[in-house]
């Protein structure tokens, strides 16, 4: 598993702690893989290779991890996974990974894990993406090679491809059917108002109510959800989070009422100061004929104790100037 980051921050933390557990690997795959891929592979016996990749700086690439999981055809596959963070879309990615997987073959051999006779162990390149923008760069290194299709040189160019998992093209509803802590923990990232943070959230709760034996990352779920409280910044004040996760949830369920209360009393609030204006409006044109441009911003901007002052002013008033009169 290896990770590249811009700006590392805490949100970003979460993801390198959560898929440092076995489990959620495990999870990731069973999910989020085609059916034929996943049945070559035994997840049963997953374990982490400690790598030694360099960024170009020369310095230790924070984060990076490989995973080995024995394959149907015998041997292993070695689980190269990218965590993306940028805003930006990574045009140059397949080049990247196609230098992992030589570095990653290079620390095997080495090592001497591996002899000629061997051959090379295969490898499965996956991308998690969790920017804004959909993922649309090249999956396949051929993609980025300069060639015509008829040229002599095809078959000596190297080739790689890579899976890319797009947070961001998985509608909520189609994500609410897969019982995935991996699918929740997207829900969260990804979730557009309280409502959803919460509907997540219990279904995470309901997941370890069901799977106690499940990988310790609660705390990291309480983590992402007070973040995204943060982000979200619904009317009323994100509350103090309590370190549990179930009492996290029990707070937020009780935020997003009284989220939900805000809303409602500012409806009504603005839908009975609408009505005043609207109201002012008819009478002032009924009393003082056309309502100049001003008058109308005036009483566009004002709030409900002025307007229903200067409806109470219109049958004294000898001019629309006097109903506005010191306001």
């Amino acid at each position: 598993m290896c990770s590249q980051i811009q700006n590392m921050t805490d949100h970003d933390s979460i993801y390198h702690r959560l898929f440092s557990h076995p489990g959620m690997v495990v999870d990731l795959l069973e999910h989020f893989l085609e059916a034929p891929l996943l049945a070559e592979l035994d997840l049963t016996r997953l374990t982490r290779l400690n790598t030694k990749f360099t960024a170009a700086t020369g310095q230790r690439r924070r984060g990076d991890m490989v995973w080995e999981l024995p394959i149907r055809a015998g041997g292993s596959v070695f689980v190269l996974l990218i965590l993306e963070f940028q805003s930006e879309i990574d045009e140059w990615m397949v080049l990247r990974l196609n230098v992992y997987a030589g570095l990653l073959y290079q620390q095997l051999v080495d090592e001497r894990r591996l002899k000629p006779a061997d051959g090379l162990p295969p490898i499965l390149p996956i991308v998690l993406y969790n920017g804004e923008a959909r993922w649309n760069a090249a999956t396949r290194l051929r993609e980025r090679i300069r060639l015509p299709p008829d040229s002599p040189l095809w078959p000596y160019q190297p080739e790689l491809r890579y899976h890319i998992i797009d947070e961001g093209r998985f509608p909520e509803d189609e994500l609410q059917g897969r019982h995935s802590l991996t699918a929740m923990f997207i829900r969260m990232q990804h979730a557009m108002n309280p409502e959803s943070m919460l509907k997540a959230s219990r279904d995470v709760v309901a997941w370890f109510a069901h799977h106690p034996e499940g990988p310790p990352v609660k705390r990291l779920f309480g983590e992402l959800l007070s973040g995204g409280l943060d982000r979200l910044k619904g009317p009323a004040p994100v509350p103090t989070m309590p370190e549990d996760f179930e009492e996290v949830v029990n707070m937020l369920a009780r935020y997003v009422e009284q989220w939900e209360r805000d809303i409602e009393r500012k409806g009504r609030q603005e839908g009975r100061q609408e009505g005043e204006a609207n109201l002012l409006m008819r009478l002032l044109q009924r009393r003082f004929g056309h309502v100049p441009e001003w008058a109308s911003e005036k009483i566009a901007k004002a709030d409900m104790t002025s307007l229903e002052e200067w409806s109470l002013r219109i049958f004294e008033a000898r001019s629309l100037g006097d109903v506005f009169e010191n306001q």
